[in-house]
């Protein structure tokens, strides 16, 4: 970890680490609690996303040129209908908004403040582009799920420090093909937020 490196991207500069970060996404959700098994096609044509907007950003790690972490954010406008819907039916101006993709990193770069510069970088590129607002979303999972980890613990607290709130009235449904299951399933996600 001696060249740690902590870049920030937009739109056509992401191109580059596509390939790395969609491996990267597959490797980390494959854990509790997405138990996500990844497909590469599916992968890139998501990525594809943040690469054909201008305004979307990416805050990547790289440890000797290798990319080992990143973060991805874009304004709401953007996205697909799916994360558009429970804002549009609380009457909420989605132009206002700024989604925050999904936040990966290795195993071993964990605890080491990388996940400030994550909120940090996104939360610039919201402000630069005017958005008031700043979400994400997390699946939901049962409190007793079976599946889950010994000495799992979420990262409701550490969003919660970051300044973020639970919206338990702002879901949406995905879905995805999960460890066990012989075909994709829809998953509750919850929505957090942050007024900048």
């Amino acid at each position: 970890m001696t060249n740690l490196q902590i870049i920030r991207v937009k739109g056509r500069e992401i191109e580059p680490y596509l390939n790395e970060l969609a491996a990267l996404r597959i490797n980390i959700f494959r854990d509790y609690p997405y138990l996500y098994v990844g497909d590469m096609d599916y992968e890139k044509e998501y990525l594809n996303t943040y690469l054909s907007c201008p305004e979307s950003t990416m805050i990547i790690v790289l440890d000797n040129g290798k990319v080992v972490g990143a973060s991805t954010a874009i304004p709401m406008q953007f996205e697909t209908d799916e994360f558009k819907t429970p804002f549009i039916k609380h009457d909420m101006n989605v132009d206002e908004v700024f989604y925050f993709g999904e936040s990966v990193l290795l195993s071993e770069y964990r605890g080491k403040n990388i996940y400030r510069e994550f909120f940090k970088g996104r939360e610039a590129a919201a402000r630069e582009f005017g958005s008031r607002i700043t979400t994400f979303c997390a699946v939901d999972r049962d409190e007793n799920d079976s599946r889950k980890p010994q000495g799992y613990k979420p990262l409701d607290v550490v969003w919660s420090h970051f300044g973020y709130t639970k919206h338990p009235e702002l879901y949406a449904h995905f879905s995805w093909k999960e460890i066990g299951e012989t075909k994709e399933t829809p998953k509750r996600l919850t929505f957090w937020m942050k007024t900048l």
